[in-house]
């Protein structure tokens, strides 16, 4: 399965696509960073945002998508840059007709290290061994979005196979009890 994550961000946006399956070897296919200046009007940089992602989604021809779920910050520009960043992320792989899963930091970093509180250098160590890289990815951004991928590699089709079973169930559940006649008698109707 092919992956392509994001760690949104309207300055830097990390991106990463690995190839891999649970329980077998992980393999990068590319890892970037999206740097729009702070400078330019914010319209101006989610259509940058727009443009590159959509190279990375033509380029590399992810099977799925991953993104860091954005979290409360006390500074609202990067919740409001991190959530445009993202919203740019869910079209692209709409129209694609891909599957998109979001990951909480917590998650990636217990999927990753085995701990949901380690610490950036911790995750960064991790990815270059799991990945097999002579070097650690930079800046941070790029590693976070390679964590995320493996993290979506490892837990995330597994979430995503499992939704899917719960809904085919769900929906086989629905179409059996639509065809069954209503075993007990509405008041005034005859017995038998």
């Amino acid at each position: 399965m092919r992956v392509l994550a994001v760690d949104p961000g309207l300055t830097r946006c990390g991106v990463g696509v690995i190839d891999g399956l649970p329980g077998r070897r992980l393999s990068l296919v590319e890892v970037g960073v999206i740097r729009t200046p702070s400078t330019d009007a914010t319209p101006k940089r989610l259509v940058a945002l727009d443009e590159e992602l959509r190279e990375w989604f033509e380029r590399t021809r992810p099977e799925a998508v991953a993104i860091e779920r954005v979290f409360a910050d006390t500074n609202l520009s990067t919740v409001l840059g991190t959530a445009q960043c993202t919203g740019i992320v869910m079209m692209l792989a709409e129209r694609r007709g891909l599957p998109v899963t979001l990951h909480t930091p917590t998650e990636v970093k217990a999927a990753v290290s085995g701990s949901g509180r380690a610490d950036k250098r911790q995750v960064t160590t991790m990815v270059t061994r799991l990945l097999g890289l002579d070097h650690a990815p930079r800046p941070a951004d790029a590693a976070d979005a390679l964590a995320l991928a493996i993290c979506h590699v490892w837990r995330g089709g597994t979430q995503n196979r499992l939704a899917a079973a719960a809904a085919a169930h769900a929906t086989t559940l629905a179409a059996r009890t639509a065809t069954r006649p209503n075993p007990v008698p509405t008041a005034g109707a005859p017995r038998r």
